[in-house]
């Protein structure tokens, strides 16, 4: 399996119609009532149904053929053909707009129809071969008529070819109805920049994996004579920039990865320490169709590992993947049976054993009877990038952004065009973007060095992925600084639901969590011999992307130390423990069901504010609510003793409330191991 894509150039014919001034209200046909035959090619898929006549135009403004408009079964047919549609509400009809995208011509007769069924002939007209490849097709009816239906007839054999309709709409209002792009709300205005010769050579560069924190670039070469095996086959290779801003020479990325077979990376995760890649490896060096992960090691990238895609679709020939960051998504391009067409995207997602759910199709304001891939789900974890080919654009193909609209997953924006900054009437696919939003890298096939090169495109706010922070450092002994092998959790404070893993290994380098803005996190590292730290990461009033250094420092269990837990366990006044506080204290439980002969001394403070006598009190009731926790969770009582000291022993100024929430604390010290 080999990364492939349509690769036939053809000039068209098109136009970007301006923004009129007002808003003219036009209803495209929402279903479909009758219709004599349509063309079938496949009986996997829908394309040139009669449903592709549905909604808005996705050909048009671009003309030719499209699997995404009706067809009849027959291209020059002596029989007349019809199809008839229907619309959400009845209008005053001003207008009919035919969307005829391939071979326009052939219709014959238009009828309309109201709300009691009766029909009224509005357009009339012969036949005819037209010197046009498609057009809009407009009709200003002269009746006075309360529209809610309209059927078109055509006469196939005058106009050689298939006759195809892409859409059809009423308006009350007579101004020419017009196809448009669906463009994103502010256009780029920067221009693509070709990567130059360290990246792009005379032969194919695709598929752009820029790693989160936009030092080192990955991308699939062909046709070339350094690629191993043979040019044909395709490599992974890979550049880094450096401190100057220029990027280094691409350099083969070479076995275990790259060998004699197809070889292409598809995605980073987000800690730039797992690089996952189409195709199954085998030892004996052979490949097989599927998905792979190489890890990340001190030597180098370790011997890819198959990763199983439960029920993949066995009649599949290509595959493109993007992983979400917390890697526990993924979403797919591949042609099956319940295609909407060519390739579509499927969501699936990482089961218990470490298996993929079989996948599950994206549904229709995704996908469309024409293909769709390259999908790229930003750090966000919501603004998912794809090519497209099925949704109305400039030429071959385009990208386009669509966001995530709930926790399903199966809910998306309609799709938006990323506009002609980017998009061109050629290829334009596979886009990547780092951390930092503020390039993106994509593959085109216009302005090229060889064949298709790697470009990449400033970007602007309204096509970035909303922002996040990149968290990163090492996890550190306290006592002594000496890094130790950690796992690293976020997760968000106000539900305790996990978020994001990481891990930190002093051979490979530092931790990294990507967190999207607006929440607060509980960051914890856990390692062999250590008692879990939870820190707090406040990002809840952040607005634009964020570079975090955070180093965790680690306390070795051993008699007589002292661990501090959250400064935010417990209200003013209350002892209350708080519900975003039981993942801290699960900690704890666990910690002391690993050491069963473990005792601890739990010590309860609180600030200056009251009496102190109340606070004294204050505290003792504190820490007997935490000791009543631990033994909800079957610690032995006995083995915890309690201190209420008040607010005799703060830590921070008692001026504010931000440091006074630092002095209303729970501590332990172990006692006995």
């Amino acid at each position: 399996m080999r990364l492939r894509f349509k690769n036939t150039l053809f000039s068209i014919l098109m136009a970007v119609m301006p923004l009129f001034a007002y808003c003219q209200e036009v209803l495209w046909a929402s279903k479909v009532l009758g219709y004599s035959s349509e063309y079938r090619p496949s009986q996997i898929g829908h394309a040139y149904r009669s449903k592709q006549i549905l909604g808005v135009p996705n050909k048009l403004p671009d003309f030719g053929d499209s699997p995404c408009a009706w067809s009849p079964a027959d291209a020059d047919g002596r029989n007349e053909e019809w199809i008839k549609v229907g619309f959400d509400k009845t209008i005053p009809l001003k207008q009919i707009a035919i969307a005829e995208n391939f071979n326009p011509g052939s219709v014959v007769r238009v009828y309309a129809y109201d709300a009691s069924g009766k029909e009224y002939l509005v357009s009339e007209t012969p036949a005819a071969q037209q010197a046009v490849r498609g057009r809009m097709f407009h009709i200003f009816p002269k009746q006075s008529i309360q529209a809610n239906a309209v059927k078109i007839v055509l006469q196939p054999g005058k106009v050689s070819g298939y006759n195809q309709i892409d859409a059809i709409g009423i308006s009350s209002d007579a101004a020419p109805v017009e196809a448009k792009i669906n463009f994103v709300a502010s256009q780029l205005k920067a221009q693509k920049e070709n990567m130059g010769k360290a990246i792009n050579s005379p032969g194919q560069e695709i598929a752009p994996i820029i790693a989160p924190d936009g030092k080192t670039l990955y991308f699939t070469r062909n046709n070339f004579e350094g690629n191993i095996g043979s040019r044909t086959r395709q490599d992974v290779w890979y550049s880094t920039l450096n401190d100057q801003g220029k990027w280094s020479d691409a350099i083969n990325i070479g076995p275990p990865i790259n060998n004699a077979g197809e070889n292409a990376a598809t995605s980073i995760s987000a800690d730039g320490k797992t690089l996952y890649l189409i195709n199954e490896y085998r030892p004996d060096g052979s490949m097989y169709f599927g998905f792979s992960h190489s890890f990340k090691t001190k030597s180098g990238w370790g011997f890819p590992r198959p990763s199983r895609i439960m029920n993949l679709i066995k009649t599949a020939k290509t595959l493109e993947v993007t992983v979400s960051p917390f890697e526990n998504v993924l979403i797919m391009a591949v042609e099956g049976p319940e295609s909407e067409g060519g390739k579509d995207l499927y969501i699936s997602f990482l089961q218990k054993d470490k298996s993929w759910s079989e996948p599950r199709n994206l549904g229709n304001v995704i996908n469309t009877a024409d293909n769709e891939g390259t999908p790229f789900l930003a750090l966000d974890n919501k603004t998912l990038y794809f090519f497209s080919s099925g949704h109305a654009g400039f030429g071959q193909g385009d990208i386009f952004l669509s966001r995530r609209l709930d926790d399903t997953w199966l809910n998306w924006s309609t799709p938006e065009n990323l506009g002609p900054a980017i998009n061109s009437p050629l290829w334009d696919a596979f886009i990547n973007i780092p951390a930092t939003g503020d390039y993106a890298y994509f593959s085109a096939s216009d302005k090229v060095v060889g064949q298709e090169d790697i470009f990449r495109i400033r970007m602007t706010p309204e096509i970035k992925p909303d922002p996040v922070a990149v968290v990163t450092g090492s996890v550190l002994e306290a006592e002594t600084n000496k890094p130790v092998k950690s796992d690293i959790a976020a997760d968000i404070k106000s539900t305790n639901a996990s978020f994001a893993t990481a891990s930190f290994d002093p051979e490979t380098g530092e931790y990294r969590l990507i967190l999207p803005l607006k929440e607060i996190y509980r960051i914890t590292a856990s390692g062999e011999g250590f008692f879990p730290v939870s820190e707090e990461m406040d990002l809840s009033a952040e607005t634009g992307f964020r570079s975090i250094r955070k180093n965790i420092y680690l306390q070795p269990i051993k008699a007589g130390q002292q661990i501090r837990l959250s400064n935010t366990m417990f209200s003013q006044s209350s002892a209350e423990v708080t519900p975003s506080s039981f993942a801290e204290l699960d900690k704890v439980a666990e910690t002391m069901k690993a050491y069963p002969t473990m005792e601890i001394l739990l010590e309860g403070h609180t600030d200056n504010q009251g009496e102190v006598q109340k606070n004294i009190k204050l505290s003792s009731d504190r820490v007997e609510q935490v000791k009543k926790y631990l033994l909800s969770k079957g610690i032995d009582g006995k083995r915890i003793q309690t201190k209420a000291w008040g607010p005799t022993r703060p830590i921070a100024s008692n001026l504010t409330e931000q440091t006074r929430q630092k002095n209303r604390r729970v501590e332990f010290t172990i006692l006995k191991i």
